[in-house]
Protein backbone atom coordinates (compact mmCIF):
# COMPACT_ATOMS: atom_id res chain seq x y z
CA UNK A 1 0.00 0.00 0.00
CA UNK A 2 2.83 2.35 0.89
CA UNK A 3 4.57 1.60 -2.39
CA UNK A 4 1.44 2.55 -4.37
CA UNK A 5 1.15 5.83 -2.50
CA UNK A 6 4.79 6.68 -3.11
CA UNK A 7 4.49 5.96 -6.85
CA UNK A 8 1.38 8.14 -7.08
CA UNK A 9 3.11 10.97 -5.22
CA UNK A 10 6.15 10.72 -7.48
CA UNK A 11 3.95 10.90 -10.56
CA UNK A 12 2.16 13.96 -9.19
CA UNK A 13 5.48 15.68 -8.54
CA UNK A 14 6.64 14.95 -12.09
CA UNK A 15 3.43 16.38 -13.55
CA UNK A 16 3.75 19.51 -11.43
CA UNK A 17 7.35 19.96 -12.50
CA UNK A 18 6.48 19.48 -16.15
CA UNK A 19 3.60 21.97 -16.03
CA UNK A 20 5.73 24.47 -14.19
CA UNK A 21 8.44 24.30 -16.88
CA UNK A 22 5.91 24.66 -19.70
CA UNK A 23 6.51 21.18 -21.14
CA UNK A 24 4.04 18.38 -21.73
CA UNK A 25 4.23 14.82 -20.43
CA UNK A 26 4.63 13.63 -24.02
CA UNK A 27 7.86 15.61 -24.37
CA UNK A 28 9.23 14.16 -21.14
CA UNK A 29 8.35 10.57 -22.03
CA UNK A 30 9.80 10.95 -25.54
CA UNK A 31 13.03 12.38 -24.20
CA UNK A 32 12.54 15.82 -25.81
CA UNK A 33 13.23 18.36 -23.10
CA UNK A 34 13.33 21.27 -25.54
CA UNK A 35 17.09 21.55 -25.64
CA UNK A 36 17.17 21.52 -29.45
CA UNK A 37 14.90 24.56 -29.62
CA UNK A 38 16.08 26.56 -26.63
CA UNK A 39 19.37 26.00 -24.90
CA UNK A 40 21.24 24.36 -27.78
CA UNK A 41 20.00 25.63 -31.16
CA UNK A 42 21.09 23.66 -34.20
CA UNK A 43 22.61 25.56 -37.14
CA UNK A 44 20.28 25.31 -40.13
CA UNK A 45 18.73 27.24 -42.98
CA UNK A 46 17.82 30.71 -41.75
CA UNK A 47 17.01 34.06 -43.26
CA UNK A 48 19.80 36.60 -42.68
CA UNK A 49 19.01 39.87 -40.97
CA UNK A 50 21.16 41.71 -43.52
CA UNK A 51 23.33 40.68 -46.46
CA UNK A 52 26.94 41.85 -46.29
CA UNK A 53 28.45 42.93 -49.60
CA UNK A 54 32.18 43.60 -50.05
CA UNK A 55 33.39 45.85 -52.86
CA UNK A 56 36.53 47.95 -53.33
CA UNK A 57 38.01 46.22 -50.25
CA UNK A 58 35.17 47.51 -48.04
CA UNK A 59 32.30 45.50 -46.52
CA UNK A 60 28.96 46.89 -45.37
CA UNK A 61 25.34 45.73 -44.92
CA UNK A 62 23.49 45.96 -48.20
CA UNK A 63 20.39 47.53 -46.65
CA UNK A 64 22.32 50.73 -45.85
CA UNK A 65 23.28 51.81 -49.36
CA UNK A 66 22.32 49.16 -51.92
CA UNK A 67 19.21 48.06 -53.77
CA UNK A 68 17.88 44.69 -54.81
CA UNK A 69 18.74 45.43 -58.43
CA UNK A 70 22.36 46.17 -57.55
CA UNK A 71 22.76 42.84 -55.76
CA UNK A 72 21.07 40.98 -58.61
CA UNK A 73 23.28 42.64 -61.25
CA UNK A 74 26.43 42.01 -59.20
CA UNK A 75 25.65 38.31 -58.84
CA UNK A 76 24.84 38.04 -62.55
CA UNK A 77 28.18 39.61 -63.44
CA UNK A 78 29.99 37.34 -60.97
CA UNK A 79 28.46 34.15 -62.37
CA UNK A 80 28.95 35.22 -65.99
CA UNK A 81 32.64 35.80 -65.32
CA UNK A 82 32.82 32.24 -63.94
CA UNK A 83 30.76 30.48 -66.59
CA UNK A 84 32.20 27.04 -67.50
CA UNK A 85 34.40 27.21 -64.39
CA UNK A 86 34.62 24.99 -61.29
CA UNK A 87 33.92 26.64 -57.93
CA UNK A 88 35.10 25.16 -54.63
CA UNK A 89 32.71 24.54 -51.72
CA UNK A 90 33.74 24.48 -48.06
CA UNK A 91 32.19 24.41 -44.61
CA UNK A 92 32.80 27.83 -43.12
CA UNK A 93 32.23 29.98 -40.05
CA UNK A 94 29.21 32.26 -40.26
CA UNK A 95 30.98 34.95 -38.22
CA UNK A 96 34.45 35.10 -39.81
CA UNK A 97 33.65 33.57 -43.25
CA UNK A 98 36.72 31.34 -42.99
CA UNK A 99 36.69 27.79 -44.36
CA UNK A 100 36.80 25.08 -41.70
CA UNK A 101 36.59 22.04 -43.99
CA UNK A 102 37.17 21.67 -47.72
CA UNK A 103 33.70 20.19 -48.22
CA UNK A 104 30.17 20.11 -46.84
CA UNK A 105 28.79 16.86 -45.51
CA UNK A 106 25.46 15.36 -44.54
CA UNK A 107 24.61 12.07 -42.76
CA UNK A 108 22.57 9.76 -44.98
CA UNK A 109 21.48 6.14 -45.25
CA UNK A 110 22.10 4.23 -48.44
CA UNK A 111 19.56 1.47 -48.10
CA UNK A 112 20.24 0.28 -44.57
CA UNK A 113 23.89 1.34 -44.54
CA UNK A 114 24.76 4.59 -42.72
CA UNK A 115 27.06 6.88 -44.69
CA UNK A 116 28.22 10.46 -45.15
CA UNK A 117 27.64 12.45 -48.32
CA UNK A 118 30.24 15.05 -49.37
CA UNK A 119 30.16 17.95 -51.83
CA UNK A 120 33.44 19.78 -52.41
CA UNK A 121 32.96 21.59 -55.74
CA UNK A 122 30.42 22.59 -58.36
CA UNK A 123 30.85 23.15 -62.10
CA UNK A 124 28.95 26.12 -63.55
CA UNK A 125 27.77 24.86 -66.92
CA UNK A 126 25.45 27.63 -68.08
CA UNK A 127 24.21 31.06 -66.97
CA UNK A 128 20.98 32.45 -68.46
CA UNK A 129 18.86 35.43 -67.43
CA UNK A 130 15.27 34.43 -66.75
CA UNK A 131 12.20 36.13 -68.14
CA UNK A 132 11.37 39.46 -66.61
CA UNK A 133 14.99 39.97 -65.43
CA UNK A 134 14.03 38.67 -61.98
CA UNK A 135 16.05 35.46 -61.75
CA UNK A 136 19.20 33.81 -63.03
CA UNK A 137 18.89 30.31 -64.45
CA UNK A 138 21.95 28.19 -63.69
CA UNK A 139 22.99 24.70 -64.73
CA UNK A 140 25.22 23.29 -61.99
CA UNK A 141 27.11 20.01 -61.75
CA UNK A 142 27.84 19.11 -58.13
CA UNK A 143 30.77 16.83 -57.31
CA UNK A 144 28.90 14.50 -54.94
CA UNK A 145 30.52 11.51 -53.23
CA UNK A 146 29.61 9.15 -50.40
CA UNK A 147 31.80 6.60 -48.62
CA UNK A 148 34.48 6.99 -51.28
CA UNK A 149 32.07 6.41 -54.18
CA UNK A 150 31.08 8.86 -56.92
CA UNK A 151 27.52 8.29 -58.18
CA UNK A 152 26.31 9.41 -61.59
CA UNK A 153 24.29 12.61 -61.15
CA UNK A 154 22.44 14.66 -63.73
CA UNK A 155 23.02 18.44 -63.85
CA UNK A 156 21.04 20.54 -61.41
CA UNK A 157 18.77 23.18 -62.94
CA UNK A 158 18.93 25.94 -60.34
CA UNK A 159 17.60 29.48 -60.03
CA UNK A 160 19.15 32.44 -58.23
CA UNK A 161 16.86 35.32 -57.36
CA UNK A 162 16.83 38.38 -55.11
CA UNK A 163 13.39 38.99 -53.65
CA UNK A 164 14.61 42.00 -51.70
CA UNK A 165 17.84 43.37 -50.32
CA UNK A 166 17.78 40.85 -47.45
CA UNK A 167 16.49 37.77 -49.29
CA UNK A 168 18.76 36.19 -51.92
CA UNK A 169 18.23 32.48 -52.54
CA UNK A 170 19.82 29.78 -54.71
CA UNK A 171 17.67 26.67 -55.03
CA UNK A 172 16.92 23.83 -57.40
CA UNK A 173 13.98 21.58 -58.18
CA UNK A 174 15.98 18.44 -57.42
CA UNK A 175 18.38 16.33 -59.46
CA UNK A 176 18.76 12.57 -59.63
CA UNK A 177 21.79 10.51 -58.61
CA UNK A 178 22.37 6.80 -59.14
CA UNK A 179 23.49 5.89 -55.61
CA UNK A 180 22.08 2.35 -55.45
CA UNK A 181 21.60 -0.49 -57.89
CA UNK A 182 17.83 -0.03 -57.82
CA UNK A 183 16.10 3.32 -58.20
CA UNK A 184 17.20 6.94 -58.36
CA UNK A 185 17.85 9.24 -55.41
CA UNK A 186 16.61 12.83 -55.63
CA UNK A 187 18.82 15.53 -54.12
CA UNK A 188 17.52 19.03 -53.37
CA UNK A 189 19.69 21.98 -52.33
CA UNK A 190 18.74 25.37 -50.90
CA UNK A 191 21.32 28.10 -50.30
CA UNK A 192 20.37 31.29 -48.44
CA UNK A 193 23.03 33.89 -49.26
CA UNK A 194 24.12 36.42 -46.63
CA UNK A 195 27.68 37.28 -47.75
CA UNK A 196 28.92 38.43 -51.19
CA UNK A 197 32.54 39.39 -51.82
CA UNK A 198 32.91 40.92 -55.27
CA UNK A 199 36.66 41.53 -54.84
CA UNK A 200 37.62 37.88 -54.30
CA UNK A 201 34.61 35.99 -55.71
CA UNK A 202 33.28 34.52 -52.43
CA UNK A 203 29.62 33.78 -51.70
CA UNK A 204 28.56 32.62 -48.24
CA UNK A 205 25.31 31.53 -46.66
CA UNK A 206 23.32 28.84 -44.89
CA UNK A 207 22.59 25.67 -46.83
CA UNK A 208 20.18 22.78 -46.57
CA UNK A 209 20.64 19.47 -48.43
CA UNK A 210 17.97 16.78 -48.52
CA UNK A 211 17.89 13.33 -50.14
CA UNK A 212 14.88 11.19 -50.94
CA UNK A 213 14.74 7.70 -52.40
CA UNK A 214 16.83 4.56 -51.85
CA UNK A 215 19.37 6.89 -50.21
CA UNK A 216 17.84 9.40 -47.83
CA UNK A 217 19.00 11.90 -45.26
CA UNK A 218 20.32 15.44 -45.25
CA UNK A 219 22.04 18.17 -43.33
CA UNK A 220 22.31 21.91 -42.81
CA UNK A 221 25.06 24.37 -41.98
CA UNK A 222 27.03 27.33 -43.27
CA UNK A 223 29.19 27.14 -46.39
CA UNK A 224 31.25 29.27 -48.77
CA UNK A 225 31.40 29.08 -52.57
CA UNK A 226 34.87 30.13 -53.81
CA UNK A 227 34.70 31.19 -57.46
CA UNK A 228 37.94 31.24 -59.49
CA UNK A 229 37.29 34.66 -61.08
CA UNK A 230 36.21 37.89 -59.40
CA UNK A 231 33.56 40.33 -60.48
CA UNK A 232 36.07 42.76 -61.96
CA UNK A 233 36.64 43.41 -64.79
CA UNK A 234 33.54 42.53 -66.73
CA UNK A 235 34.62 39.60 -68.89
CA UNK A 236 31.77 37.15 -69.46
CA UNK A 237 32.58 33.73 -70.87
CA UNK A 238 30.30 33.48 -73.90
CA UNK A 239 31.66 30.26 -75.40
CA UNK A 240 33.10 27.07 -74.09
CA UNK A 241 36.86 27.36 -73.61
CA UNK A 242 37.35 23.78 -74.71
CA UNK A 243 36.44 24.81 -78.30
CA UNK A 244 37.34 28.50 -78.62
CA UNK A 245 36.41 30.38 -81.77
CA UNK A 246 38.71 33.24 -82.79
CA UNK A 247 39.07 35.30 -85.90
CA UNK A 248 42.47 33.75 -86.57
CA UNK A 249 41.23 30.17 -87.02
CA UNK A 250 37.68 30.96 -88.08
CA UNK A 251 38.76 32.08 -91.54
CA UNK A 252 40.98 29.03 -91.97
CA UNK A 253 38.36 26.50 -90.87
CA UNK A 254 35.41 28.21 -92.52
CA UNK A 255 33.63 26.29 -95.31
CA UNK A 256 34.40 27.44 -98.85
CA UNK A 257 31.66 29.12 -100.86
CA UNK A 258 31.63 28.64 -104.62
CA UNK A 259 32.72 31.70 -106.52
CA UNK A 260 34.61 33.22 -103.61
CA UNK A 261 38.10 33.01 -102.22
CA UNK A 262 39.08 31.59 -98.82
CA UNK A 263 39.25 35.08 -97.33
CA UNK A 264 35.65 35.84 -98.28
CA UNK A 265 34.21 32.36 -97.76
CA UNK A 266 32.60 33.22 -94.43
CA UNK A 267 33.69 32.88 -90.84
CA UNK A 268 32.30 31.53 -87.56
CA UNK A 269 31.27 33.82 -84.72
CA UNK A 270 29.83 32.20 -81.61
CA UNK A 271 28.87 29.05 -83.51
CA UNK A 272 27.01 30.95 -86.30
CA UNK A 273 28.35 30.77 -89.84
CA UNK A 274 28.37 34.13 -91.64
CA UNK A 275 28.52 34.00 -95.43
CA UNK A 276 29.17 37.31 -97.27
CA UNK A 277 27.69 37.87 -100.69
CA UNK A 278 30.24 37.03 -103.37
CA UNK A 279 30.64 39.67 -106.10
CA UNK A 280 30.26 38.51 -109.68
CA UNK A 281 33.46 38.68 -111.68
CA UNK A 282 33.34 41.17 -114.59
CA UNK A 283 33.95 40.02 -118.19
CA UNK A 284 37.68 40.04 -119.16
CA UNK A 285 38.76 42.92 -121.43
CA UNK A 286 39.95 41.98 -124.97
CA UNK A 287 43.70 41.71 -125.31
CA UNK A 288 45.36 44.27 -127.61
CA UNK A 289 46.85 43.03 -130.88
CA UNK A 290 50.60 42.67 -130.94
CA UNK A 291 52.99 43.14 -133.83
CA UNK A 292 54.74 39.83 -133.25
CA UNK A 293 52.85 37.92 -136.03
CA UNK A 294 53.60 40.67 -138.58
CA UNK A 295 57.26 40.63 -137.73
CA UNK A 296 57.29 36.82 -137.99
CA UNK A 297 55.72 36.92 -141.49
CA UNK A 298 58.20 39.57 -142.71
CA UNK A 299 61.13 37.49 -141.49
CA UNK A 300 59.80 34.38 -143.31
CA UNK A 301 59.36 36.32 -146.59
CA UNK A 302 62.95 37.65 -146.44
CA UNK A 303 64.28 34.11 -145.89
CA UNK A 304 62.31 32.88 -148.96
CA UNK A 305 63.69 35.66 -151.13
CA UNK A 306 67.21 34.80 -150.24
Amino acid sequence: MLKKISKTAALVLVLLAVNGCGRSLKDVLSGDFGFNDREYPIAGLRAPSSIVVCRSKQCAPAKLSMSREYIFNSLLQLFENNNHQTALICTASAASHVCLEHYVQAPIRVGITPAYMYIDSVKITDVIIGKGNEKINLVLNYNLTYNGQSPDCVPSRSILFARNVNHVLLEDAGYNCKMTAIGQTTVKNVFSIDYIDLDYGYIGGYYSIGLSGPAYGGGTGYMMIRLPNTSYPLNPVLTDKRNPVTEANSYVNAPRVSGSSNATSGYSQGGVQIFPIAKKASAPAPEPETSAPAEASTASESQTAE
